[in-house]
């Protein structure tokens, strides 16, 4: 091959290149679900969020990461809409029969979508015990139990590990338990200090994890079946501030960092 021809096709590839990963973040351009966090009223839009209430039991204490958290529903203190903003705060306080109180929002038959473009401004929370997320999870757990209907997380963050912003997927074939799990982390030196955009780009072949609109981790679907792609199904979001747990309290609980603030400027989903 001479130098022209391998010159045309090292510029075919580039652009081959450059526009799928163009593509694949304006693939999604309808704005279909949103919430910007301007009402005058102090709790989240109930017509768009929901609570998940309590500690897990009798089910699964701990919801069943042994987090120490009792998450409670239309408690200010814990989730409120202040100054164009979401605040989750996790607070040190007894509650009924925890140390702590946070809250964890979903949208749950409010907001659940099969493939499109989520994302969601945040500035996270900072300090030892701290285990912020933003992710998802099957509408109708139409393959069973967990991890059988999936789980993508958009970012989970803890309070040892400041600087990293792990995306990561949770399927039959891939899970925590087999050590299996589909992840990747960069690092970030600014997350507590800074707002920023996290989102997924999702469709039938793949899930894209983006932070500004960059892409650091791409899930394929590898279409040997729903063992390993469970993502054919309608899926809500969730935020919320765990505490402790076997991950975000494995080097301990900081007891002099509280309160400390989830803060979401905005949601927006595209499909």
């Amino acid at each position: 091959m001479n130098r022209s021809a391998i010159i045309m096709v090292f510029v075919f590839v580039c652009s081959v290149w450059v526009t799928s990963n163009v593509c694949a973040q304006n693939n999604f351009n309808k704005l279909v679900w949103s919430d910007e966090f301007n009402s005058n009223e102090k709790l989240p839009d109930s017509s768009k969020w929901s609570y998940d209430n309590g500690n897990g039991c009798p089910e699964i204490c701990g919801w069943g990461n042994n987090e120490l958290q009792y998450y409670t529903a239309n408690r200010a203190e814990n989730a409120r809409v202040e100054n164009g903003l979401l605040i989750i705060e996790a607070r040190k306080e007894s509650f009924k029969d925890a140390k702590y109180t946070s809250a964890r929002m979903v949208t749950k038959n409010k907001g659940d979508w099969k493939y499109g473009k989520i994302e969601i401004s945040a500035k996270l929370p900072k300090g030892l015990g701290m285990w912020p997320a933003i992710w998802m999870l099957p509408t109708k757990w139409e393959y069973g139990a967990w991890p059988r209907s999936g789980e993508i997380d958009i970012m989970e963050n803890v309070g040892y590990m400041p600087d990293s912003l792990f995306g990561t997927v949770h399927t039959d074939a891939f899970n925590g338990m087999k050590g299996t799990q589909k992840s990747k982390s960069i690092f970030v030196n600014d997350l507590s200090t800074n707002f920023h955009a996290y989102s997924i780009i999702w469709d039938e072949n793949k899930i894209d994890f983006l932070l500004d609109g960059k892409i650091y981790h791409t899930f394929f679907n590898n279409h040997s079946g729903i063992a390993a792609w469970p993502f054919n199904q309608q899926f809500y979001l969730i935020l919320n501030i765990a505490i402790g747990g076997n991950w975000g309290g494995k080097m301990g609980i900081n007891e002099l960092i509280f309160p400390q603030q989830l803060q979401i400027d905005y949601v927006r989903v595209y499909q």
